[in-house]
């Protein structure tokens, strides 16, 4: 039946210590429905049947021998194609490494599966994490589960249809201009951008050193809290990972958020589209009755944020790929390609005033969150777009309107959590972001599960 595979891992976990599921029943039922599912979805660039199956195999062995590692023991989870798996092929959904094997894994890969994880495939993705729409003109456009007429989002849209679409029980992400929070909008799952530094990005192709971060996608916000556990955590490989104590973040999912202060920067209710704005009001009387306090606060640095970030992320990642650039630059997509030669041309002078333009949206944030504990606004201001023919156009436009929602969390450093809020009118999903101060994914976590039990989403089941 199509349902076990819309089971959440926060459901399926007890079912497995005690035996009442077998990890490999559970595997095959999942990679069945990728077979013939997938085959119109194309949320994958390479599925792995026989590695999974061999997984779920010494998984189950482990459980009846009293091995059980956790609730991540024989949960199937997809791997977004960004990050390294030890002698599977990893290709960022790019030309250029369609036949790169890393010799490790990415050390997000490594917690997952030494948690008992099931690798079920390499997740598909918009090329080199570096567009909105999850077009890719080499690996397949993936599709959107609600209508496959419709884009999931980019950069992880793999992860995020493949969830919608029943496809994987978990899913990664990264997230540098809004690439978890983006498509977890389009697709109606829940996706977190951790704080910078949390969850290592070794072992993740790089789109801007500065700014990329690695986090968890799921249908449930308790299956983002399981994830984290295992994800978060300093790691030595990454220059940037954060010594932080990691808490237990199922352990207080289920706190009352009464009280909590709320504000919404007046700049994210700007430019809505007719649905987003008619529900991001409908939540916003939700969260009120929940004894949340709401109110509108001004951060006027946010409306430098775009500038700032497109001038970082295309310098950094045109450093990255310079050597191609020169040598294969017919090997990029014809959307990434002017994306990534525009970098070359940001000068020192360009470069430094970006960073300190992000400085000072930092300092904001920080001032903000003085007042109020939270920030929350619509994920994206656009309902989903449709694919159009001219899908480099469209990639542009998309990435003009919803950068400036997801875009100054990433330069900010600070955690946002996107949760879905409704259906428009066309039926697809529309998401809103909770953004946190540095390292408050506990609270961020709490708000969007104390949303998520008033507000269940219910899944469209694709057969």
């Amino acid at each position: 039946m199509a349902e076990l595979a819309y089971l959440s891992a926060t459901e399926l976990a007890p079912l497995i210590e005690s035996k009442q599921l077998s990890p490999v029943e559970l595997t095959k039922h999942v990679l069945n429905r990728i077979a013939t599912v997938d085959p119109t979805i194309h949320s994958y660039i390479t599925a792995l049947p026989e590695l999974a199956l061999k997984q779920a195999r010494e998984a189950e062995n482990n459980i009846m021998n009293g091995r059980y590692k956790g609730p991540l023991h024989g949960i199937p989870i997809g791997i977004k194609d960004n990050y390294y798996t030890k002698g599977i092929r990893t290709t960022a959904a790019s030309k250029l490494f369609a036949d790169f094997i890393p010799e490790k894994n990415a050390t997000a890969v490594e917690k997952l599966l030494g948690a008992g994880g099931i690798m079920l495939g390499k997740l598909n993705m918009h090329e080199l994490a570096l567009g909105s729409t999850g077009t890719n003109q080499f690996y397949n456009t993936t599709r959107n589960p609600w209508n496959i007429h419709y884009m999931p989002g980019g950069s992880s849209g793999g992860s995020s249809a493949a969830l919608a679409a029943g496809l994987a029980t978990l899913a990664t992400g990264s997230d540098t201009f809004g690439s978890i929070r983006l498509p977890a909008a389009m697709c109606g799952i829940y996706g977190l951008k951790p704080t910078y530094g949390l969850v290592s990005t070794y072992g993740i192709f790089p789109s801007a050193w500065s700014l990329d971060t690695a986090g968890p996608m799921a249908r449930t916000v308790s299956d983002l809290a399981l994830m984290l556990n295992n994800m978060a955590g300093f790691d030595t490989n990454d220059p940037a990972s954060l010594r932080a104590s990691i808490p237990d973040y199922t352990e207080d999912l289920y706190k009352e958020i009464r009280g909590i202060k709320i504000g919404i920067p007046t700049y994210f209710l700007e430019e809505l589209d007719t649905d987003v704005e008619r529900l991001f009001k409908n939540a916003i009387a939700t969260l009120k009755s929940l004894g949340v306090e709401i109110r509108e606060i001004e951060i006027p640095e946010l409306t430098m944020s775009t500038f700032s970030g497109y001038s970082i992320v295309t310098g950094e990642s045109s450093a990255f790929h310079y050597e191609w650039l020169q040598t294969q630059p017919e090997d990029y997509g014809m959307d990434n390609r002017p994306f990534l030669l525009s970098g070359t041309l940001t000068n020192t002078p360009q470069y430094v005033k970006a960073q300190q333009s992000r400085r000072k949206l930092v300092e904001a944030f920080h001032k903000a969150f003085k007042s109020v504990d939270i920030m929350l606004g619509p994920t994206i201001p656009i309902t989903t777009p449709a694919f159009a023919q001219n899908w480099v156009e469209q990639n542009l436009e998309v990435i003009r309107r919803c950068l400036p929602f997801t875009v100054p969390v990433n330069l900010s450093g600070t955690p946002s959590l996107s949760v879905p809020m409704g259906l428009c009118s066309n039926g697809l999903p529309v998401g809103m972001q909770f953004i946190g101060n540095h390292l408050s994914e506990e609270q961020l976590l709490q708000v969007g599960y104390a949303w998520e039990s008033i507000n269940p989403f219910q899944f469209q089941i694709m057969n």
